[in-house]
């Protein structure tokens, strides 16, 4: 494991003229891009950055509506994977490695059905094909601001269904006005009811290698479910961390990296030793 360094955020802009922001955590290995859940940012994947560098250099997007990047209004799914593309093809990364959280995991893969040019391979994790979210009722009813940290820590906590809190905390940040979130409930509500559906077509429609990492305890993906998964997709690997929830990116990165490297290691030009795009920079 390599020791983590301060990474800068950066940004790029959509032919549509919106604004991405984006860390790279840095490093001499390929790429990987990476997509975070609903509610979350780019920054949350720091000690999986630390832990598959140096072979892979991990690059997280902040998707739209999170973290530093641009709430444009249109939270549907062809937006987030306009996204996905722009960002892989600005950043020069195809074909790409995509890891993807929850709703960055069906942005992988639809993205990998619709434009197979743009992705090598793909990291799903804890998604499935048949998605149903729950109400995120308490959380849109939060107040917009409160009057400290520790006041947003016990109300996000008392409001969260499932998941880790600090899944949703690591968005908290200060203003005058007080403390809130970079992330607005109501539009993120708008994206987890576009993701709600059955995306068979998409998760069968392409053929590059895929893992699926599931948490043994976590409710989004039973293990009926990702049998089906694996049977119905050529070319797709299976792991379960046995006592892992949803958020298994912030609670077992360990376990989460050596299950994205063992995937990675076999695959030709993608394992350790294989260069990665020349480089990129903000565009």
């Amino acid at each position: 494991m390599t020791t983590a360094q301060p990474a800068r955020t950066s940004y790029l802009s959509t032919p549509a003229g919106h604004r991405l922001s984006y860390v790279d955590f840095g490093g001499p290995g390929r790429p990987i891009l990476a997509l975070h859940g609903a509610y979350g940012r780019a920054r949350a994947f720091a000690a999986l950055a630390d832990r598959l560098g140096p072979d892979h250099r991990v690059i997280a997007v902040d998707q739209r509506g999170h973290g530093r990047s641009d709430h444009p209004g249109d939270y549907g799914r062809d937006a987030h994977l306009d996204d996905t593309a722009s960002a892989i093809e600005r950043l020069g990364l195809a074909p790409a490695v995509v890891l993807g959280h929850s709703l960055g995991g069906i942005n992988a893969y639809q993205l990998a059905a619709r434009r197979p040019d743009l992705i090598a391979a793909v990291v799903v994790v804890d998604i499935g094909a048949e998605i149903d979210v729950p109400e995120d009722t308490a959380i849109r009813n939060l107040p917009r601001r409160f009057p400290t940290l520790a006041a947003l820590r016990a109300a996000i906590a008392s409001a969260v269904v499932f998941g880790e809190v600090a899944h949703f905390t690591e968005s908290a940040v200060e203003d005058e006005h007080g403390w809130g979130f970079l992330w607005d409930a109501a539009e993120v509500h708008q994206t987890k009811r576009a993701v709600c559906g059955r995306w068979w077509d998409d998760w069968t429609g392409s053929g590059q290698p895929a893992l699926l990492v599931r948490g043994g305890a976590s409710p989004v993906v039973p293990p009926d479910q990702a049998e089906a998964l694996v049977a119905r997709r050529p070319n797709t690997r299976l792991v379960t961390i046995d006592d892992a929830g949803h958020d298994l990116y912030l609670t077992h990165p360990d376990q989460l990296a050596a299950a994205v490297r063992s995937f990675l290691a076999g695959l030709p030009g993608v394992g350790p030793g294989a260069q990665g795009p020349a480089g990129h920079g903000m565009r």
